[in-house]
């Protein structure tokens, strides 16, 4: 399995000057890939030209999204910028895409809510139709498609590369991967789907992991009683990141990003630390 970090662009305190050493940083290091979040109505950068801008500063961890929210993207403007961040960092993007489950990032543009998940399909159907005419068949991005429903997984076997999973225990994951696997085969599709998944984590203790908690439950509120659950799913230990990791690795994942919950540089070090044992 190869491991991922995000960078934090969701989270308070998070400047631009930071992220952009947090992605030299982990650039230089033994991550595989740096993931950015989305969100339309949130103090948080936007992950497209976030990546942009990364691009330009590392030379080899993969980029990815985890994940934009399709529907509010004009396909072939959003297609264009995804082919040229790909093209300008060498080939090293991932688009992993979802309908969002949030209703005011929809409000905040002023788009319908209502028939999201139709959109998506003709997005993805329309982003890989443009990568392949471009490029060439699998030259362009890989197509990851984000989820929880039973549609998500026919979503992903009719038009992508892979599924992301957004979340919780490796039993969790595992389910999912499994709803992929058959969504695939149903589908007709050779070989199996790329299996990408995410957590959120927070090393150490005292002020700093309470700043932490505060954001996983604003970042979630929209769930109601459910944030609190998410925030106690934090990895705050390198115990529990360390048996994370080990499980979604048995579980069958190819691919986990850790997202941070802290904008502080030190995270990023200590993640480091830990995942080097």
């Amino acid at each position: 399995m190869r491991l991922g970090v995000g960078l934090p662009n969701s989270v308070p305190g998070a400047e631009p000057r930071l992220l952009l050493e947090w992605a030299r940083r982990a650039d230089e290091g033994t991550f595989d890939s740096l993931g950015v979040v989305d969100r339309m109505r949130y103090d948080s950068l936007e992950p497209m030209t976030l990546l942009a801008a990364v691009g330009a500063c590392t030379t080899r961890i993969e980029l990815v999204t985890m994940v934009v929210i399709g529907p509010l993207r004009d396909h072939a403007i959003f297609g264009r910028e995804a082919a040229t961040i790909h093209a300008l960092s060498g080939g090293r993007l991932t688009l992993g895409l979802a309908v969002g489950a949030r209703t005011d990032d929809y409000d905040a543009l002023g788009v319908a809510h209502q028939g999201r998940g139709v959109r998506l399909e003709d997005q993805l159907a329309a982003l890989r139709d443009a990568f392949e005419a471009a490029s060439g068949p699998g030259a362009g991005p890989d197509l990851l498609v984000g989820g929880g429903s039973d549609i998500t997984f026919v979503r992903a076997a009719r038009y992508a590369d892979g599924y992301v999973h957004g979340g919780g225990p490796p039993r969790a994951f595992e389910r999912a991967a499994s709803r992929a696997a058959t969504a695939w085969t149903d589908a007709g599709r050779p070989g199996r789907p790329k299996l990408w998944a995410q957590a959120y984590f927070a090393l150490g203790d005292g002020a700093g992991l309470e700043r932490a908690r505060s954001y996983m439950r604003d970042y979630y509120a929209f769930t109601g009683p459910f944030a609190e659950k998410i925030t106690e799913g934090l990895l705050t230990t390198p115990q529990s990141i360390v048996q994370f990791v080990r499980g979604y690795e048995e579980a069958g994942c190819d691919h986990l990003v850790l997202l941070p919950a802290l904008a502080e540089l030190g995270q990023l070090d200590a993640l480091a630390e830990v995942v080097a044992r």
